[in-house]
């Protein structure tokens, strides 16, 4: 009877109380008399009534809120990876999703639709998400700018860095000294407009510079070095600078800005000399734990949201307050790194795609109708270039860079991306800057953005070496190279060892790199080095163990299979060795709806799908990153499943198809290189039958007779299986295997999936 306790409590309780429940409204229905239509009026208009309920759900502000984020968030992921396949920052392709959604494109053609999507009155809700992403965008911006990197490199970088802000300034103002007459708003003084001019002209986007530099592998070098220092110094310079004009435009003249700028000063000495040293003090008491509780995240956050309101009400616009919290945060690089990532996921994923979009909305290319206005725009494109690239090209040249080095500097210094049009918003907002010239000055920002690239390219190839480097004389044998691509330590170690055993007594003539690519999106690019450093340090101790050299390739990215196959693709290396990932949802329903969404967000799964290259891979065994890395790599690659193997002593080769012939390869590597013992099942006797794979076997029998076994069995004991350290299986073999559900999957030891 204990037994069902538990089951007659509970249908005695849920069936009593329904009953009771059904009791009471049936009740309740006799007290409806003469207070509402009867059944009867009322089922004629239900239809109806539920149609209308449906209409007014979908206008709903906060419905209409939540499909423009769903909107926004797919078109800018689409136009973000068109650019990057371009060779373009995503942060363009984002821009130019938010020009396409608005007035000039979406609004222009399908001005019915644009009008559902984005009703005026929702664009208030659109324009304050926005702000909360700039706000805390701000923060990481300026929790990453190294205020130290600044004294090291001070006398080169502070005169590079003004003369890239001051030149372009002057610029800016002598433009709109020829602009005010016909584009300045009503109302709006000179001393207003032309500040304006001359800030939008100064500015430099900090990260995507940063990442750019990271991405060309500049980083570590001298030049890298000097060009991310005088980014900092500029933005330093530019956002005090902008807190100015924005006073001076508020006040309306300068003595009447000089209210606003003495409370400024005042908050900025009250965030050095107050703030700063209580949250050191916070961040020396829990910089050296793993995470931070959230009393400590409250704390910070709080004063974030404070600092914001604070320049806001002084007048100097709450964006500053938030840059100047993140450059004040304590000095400690784990705890920044804590509060960057939390912090960095949200503004950056979900909510500054709002901002572009909300410029977008503001953007009508179509303003710009008549050949005069294109001319202007032509003029301040090139002002702008002339003013931040040859400004920065030749201050960097006069203080002794070389010609290569300067123009690389200036190149990289009229990147102007986010941080321009962050500029932009608030003196369209100030009511500065007219629609015409708002326009006119993105498309600036887009143009200078876009060119950095390209002139990057053409520097390099004006300034490439011409000395050809001439082929040894005597090359009896090419290297082989391995590059393995590793996400965590211990995936690393186990590549490691496996590339020393396929090349243990040939270290002359081979050559391992080990390459790890972090996870970073385009505006991310805090401690960098560091990171580079950890990763490695327990690679290098393995190598040291080993005995082994190894040279390293560190990359950031947002799109790791990608860069892992054009690294491998274009490096010419011999074999490619990755871990293989596994997906926590594989085999669950769950795991075939993530698997369907990642078709549609994911645009190159999307382009498999309809060339019909994803049915090659229809059951495949891989995780969607894996995946990608066996469909679009060219060379010879190995996929580890690592059970923790140490040695490779004991190899084990089934062999089920006759283009199985390539593993005879990997196997006398072993043998050569590892001493190994190899068992090769013969399971549909192709080595008798194959000539190509009999002579292979025979010739390594012949020469190593006893590390070389060939059995015919159709099954394989589990203590055989328990035995052996690793499992050599070509793709198309291991498919097979896993198709027919075999026993071996219980017992196999570490696996190396090899595609030839």
């Amino acid at each position: 009877m204990r037994k069902y306790k538990n089951t007659l409590f509970y249908f005695s309780v849920t069936g009593g109380f329904t009953v009771l429940i059904y009791w009471i409204l049936t009740r309740g229905k006799q007290l409806e008399r003469g207070k509402i239509a009867t059944a009867s009026d009322a089922g004629s208009s239900t239809w109806n009534e539920f149609v209308t309920s449906l209409q007014h759900n979908f206008q709903d502000p906060l419905a209409i809120l939540l499909a423009q984020i769903v909107m926004i968030i797919l078109v800018a992921r689409l136009f973000g990876w068109i650019f990057k396949k371009i060779g373009q920052p995503t942060v363009i392709g984002e821009i130019i999703a938010g020009i396409v959604l608005g007035p000039s494109l979406v609004g222009f053609y399908f001005p019915d639709f644009s009008a559902a999507l984005f009703p005026v009155e929702s664009l208030g809700n659109l324009k304050f998400l926005s702000q909360i992403g700039l706000i805390l965008f701000m923060f990481v911006i300026g929790m990453e700018l190294d205020i130290k990197i600044l004294k090291n490199k001070a006398s080169e970088a502070i005169v590079i860095s003004h003369a890239s802000i001051v030149i372009p300034f002057a610029l800016g103002i002598g433009l709109s000294y020829f602009v005010y007459n016909k584009f300045a708003p009503e109302g709006v003084e000179f001393l207003s407009f032309s500040l304006f001019m001359g800030i939008a002209m100064s500015i430099t986007a900090f990260p995507v510079l940063a990442r750019i530099v990271q991405e060309r592998g500049i980083h570590k070098t001298k030049l890298g070095a000097i060009v991310i220092t005088c980014a900092a110094a500029d933005d330093i310079t530019a956002w005090c600078l902008l807190a100015v004009v924005i006073a001076i435009v508020k006040a309306g003249n300068f003595l009447g800005s000089l209210y606003v700028i003495s409370l400024a000063v005042l908050y900025v000495l009250a965030m050095i000399f107050i703030v700063k040293p209580f949250l050191k003090r916070i961040g020396d008491l829990y910089g050296s734990k793993d995470s931070i509780g959230k009393p400590v995240m409250a704390i910070f956050f709080l004063f974030l949201i404070l600092s914001s309101y604070a320049t806001e009400v002084i007048g100097i616009h709450a964006l500053f307050g938030a840059f100047m919290m993140g450059s004040i945060m304590p000095d400690v690089s784990k705890f920044r790194m804590i509060f960057i990532e939390k912090v960095e996921d949200v503004a950056v994923i979900l909510l500054l795609p709002l901002f572009f979009v909300y410029t977008g909305l503001q953007t009508e290319i179509g303003l710009i109708n008549d050949p005069y206005l294109w001319k202007i725009t032509a003029a301040i494109i090139a002002v702008a270039v002339v003013g931040k690239f040859l400004g920065s090209a030749l201050a960097a040249r006069f203080v002794g860079q070389n010609w290569k080095d300067s123009l690389t500097i200036g190149a990289l210094m009229n990147t102007r991306g986010l941080m321009e049009l962050i500029v932009l918003n608030i003196g369209l907002e100030l009511k500065v800057l007219t629609p015409e010239v708002f326009a006119m000055m993105v498309i600036m920002a887009l143009v200078t953005t876009f060119m950095t690239g390209p002139a990057l390219d053409f520097i390099n190839f004006i300034f490439k070496n011409k000395d050809v480097i001439e082929p040894e004389e005597v090359a009896t044998h090419k290297k082989y190279r391995i590059l393995i691509s590793f996400g965590n330590n211990e995936k690393g170690k186990s590549l490691l060892r496996l590339a020393n055993s396929l090349t243990k007594k040939q270290k002359n003539s081979s050559d391992i790199t080990a390459m790890h690519l972090s996870v970073s999106d385009e505006l991310h690019s805090f401690n960098m080095e560091e990171k580079e450093k950890s990763s490695f340090e327990p690679i290098f101790e393995e190598s040291k163990e080993l005995n082994l050299n190894i040279s390293t390739i560190f990359k950031v990215t947002n799109d790791i299979e990608t860069e892992i196959v054009d690294v491998a693709n274009h490096g010419d290396y011999d074999l490619l060795l990755v871990g293989l990932g596994k997906s926590i949802f594989e085999g669950t329903l769950l795991g075939r709806v993530v698997g369907f969404t990642t078709r549609i967000i994911n645009p190159d799964r999307l382009i498999d799908k309809f060339t019909g290259k994803e049915g090659l891979f229809e059951n495949s065994p891989f995780d969607e990153r894996t995946r990608q890395i066996v469909a679009k790599t060219k060379l010879p690659l190995g996929i580890l499943i690592d059970k923790e193997f140490q040695e490779i002593d004991r190899v084990f080769i089934p062999v089920f198809k006759s283009e199985d012939a390539f593993l005879i390869d990997y196997a006398q590597k072993l043998i050569n290189n590892n001493n190994s013992k190899v068992v090769i099942l013969d399971a549909n006797n192709h080595v008798q039958n194959n000539f190509v794979l009999q002579s292979a076997v025979n010739s390594l029998e012949q020469k190593h007779a006893s590390n070389i076994e060939v059995i015919s069995d159709k099954t394989v004991s589990l203590a055989f299986l328990e035995k052996q350290d690793l499992m050599l299986i070509s793709l198309e073999s291991w498919k097979t295997l896993l198709d027919s559900d075999s026993d071996w999957l219980i017992g196999v030891p570490s696996v190396l999936i090899l595609k030839s």
